[in-house]
């Protein structure tokens, strides 16, 4: 690979969006920031959407600034973004209403009214997805429900990362690590669930057909060709779920370890050759989510950084900003243990007074009430970190054998604390890194498609040479073991 190879990964998550160009040569990747910009929902009365159109055109100026700045030659383009949420289009594509974020409201009781019509073990038993009431099948019940017009007029539903696909493209399809994460996918057959849907009274004229990581979708359309100042570009998808791209960045060696992609979600878990799906999987509430190269995720998705994003945005409102550095140095400095939450709790899901919430749930389980700053923050790091030893027993406990090292992926590597902590209480070694383990995976994925790399192993390889990790050995802590007993009463039974 003597000539150096261009690929832009546009990756897009629930907080922020990038533009970053890799430069692959030699067998080293090098990856250049393009562009930055925020993202959110969008509430408008008691709704949160996703500014779809805003983020279109990020896009596409984060690709008009990498051609002009480093050339047009670019090999691929790939987009990622989060699971589950979609758009409906109507004739002649028309957008039929802006694209609702998973933590809009009105999923608020779906699954359960769902329940009632189509068993838990059901439906687990068809999809072998965790149940989350954000998961697309709750989502589009809920479509259903208030506004079932919408579904009688679609024509194409569409993920999010396919719908920008198909706006860059013209090519409408579902990329399979996407397809995954609806809750109506079934991997033994390969197929939509269409059975499961049809017992729901959902229709499913309108699902696309399901193409793997690595398709090839087309040149983008010649409007945006010109706009962006590139006569010729390739558009790729690429494990189109983020967490699909930033597991396969994961910089690990043979098997035998897990991984946990941490951001807005912390997403804890290993790779298999095909789906588990058993009654202990059903209990324990693991996923099989869609992997790259014949892969499936088997994990569990825990609330993650939410948490501090969200208290840290609650502050600013109030008047007081804080960098990530200063809340995890106030965490830092803050006793150890003192109060537990369970980070999945359904409190937590929605956007609001994230510190208030903390507070009256440690309020309601008869523990000390965080006061200041620092002791809100430590209380959701040591949560994570303990929900992070909970989850990865389950995994022993599926996959009968010990798991280790973990690997760490993303921007929640930068915690330093919270990686220490994951390690102290798991008891296991910590490998954290890359930060940007997304759009480096994304670029593999490209590449791979293109034939300029030959395995996902060889794509690991190159991980492993290009980029730097930190290794966090567990600290022994006397507190550890009964925080975590005390943290294990706060589980749903």
């Amino acid at each position: 690979m003597s000539q150096e190879l261009k690929f832009i990964a546009c990756d897009l998550g629930a907080e922020s969006g990038r533009t970053v160009l890799g430069l692959l040569k030699e067998d080293r990747l090098r990856l250049v920031d393009i562009s930055r910009f925020p993202n959110g929902g969008v509430k408008v009365g008691e709704s949160l959407y996703w500014d779809v159109l805003r983020l279109f055109d990020e896009m596409k100026n984060g690709i008009r600034l990498a051609t002009h700045q480093h050339g047009a030659d670019i090999s691929g383009v790939g987009i990622d973004t989060w699971g589950v949420d979609f758009a409906l289009l109507g004739p002649n594509d028309v957008l039929l209403e802006n694209p609702h974020c998973y933590r809009d409201p009105r999923i608020d009781g779906m699954m359960e009214e769902v329940f009632t019509i189509v068993p838990k073990s059901r439906i687990y038993e068809e999809t072998g997805i965790q149940f989350m009431p954000l998961n697309t099948l709750y989502q589009i019940y809920a479509v259903k429900k208030m506004n079932p017009w919408l579904l009688e007029t679609a024509k194409s539903l569409l993920m999010m990362p396919d719908l920008f696909n198909f706006w860059f493209t013209g090519t409408k399809v579902c990329e399979f690590t996407e397809a995954t994460t609806t809750q109506f996918y079934n991997p033994r057959s390969g197929t939509w669930a269409r059975g499961l849907l049809d017992l729901l009274e959902i229709p499913s004229h309108f699902l696309m057909e399901i193409v793997p990581p690595g398709t090839v979708l087309g040149r983008i359309r010649t409007s945006i060709a010109s706009d962006v100042g590139a006569k010729d570009m390739t558009l790729i998808a690429p494990a189109t779920h983020d967490t699909g791209s930033a597991v396969a960045a994961v910089p690990a060696k043979g098997k035998g370890h897990a991984y946990i992609s941490s951001g807005t979600w912390s997403l804890m878990g290993v790779e298999s050759s095909e789906p588990i799906i058993n009654e202990k999987a059903l209990s324990l509430n693991f996923t099989n989510e869609g992997g790259v190269c014949g892969t499936y995720r088997f994990l569990r998705n825990i609330m993650g950084l939410w948490l501090v994003q969200e208290c840290r945005r609650t502050w600013a409102q109030k008047g007081t900003e804080y960098s990530y550095s200063e809340l995890a140095e106030l965490a830092a400095n803050a006793e150890p243990f003192k109060s537990v939450i369970d980070p999945d709790d359904v409190s937590f899901l929605h956007p609001g007074d994230m510190p208030a919430r903390i507070r009256e749930f440690c309020k309601k389980t008869n523990q000390p009430v965080p006061d200041h700053v620092g002791e809100v923050i430590r209380c959701a790091l040591d949560s994570l970190a303990l929900k992070y030893r909970w989850v990865l027993e389950g995994l022993e406990s599926l996959m009968g054998q010990r798991i280790e090292p973990i690997h760490i992926v993303g921007g929640g590597t930068q915690n330093k604390l919270l990686c220490q902590l994951a390690a102290n209480v798991t008891n296991r070694s910590v490998i954290a890194g890359p930060v940007e383990a997304t759009a480096i995976g994304n670029i593999l994925i490209q590449a791979l498609a293109l034939g300029h790399i030959h395995s996902l192993d060889e794509g690991r390889e190159i991980v492993r040479r290009s980029f730097d990790v930190v290794t966090y050995e567990p600290r022994h802590d006397e507190r550890v073991e009964a925080a975590y007993q005390r943290f294990k009463t706060l589980l749903p039974q």
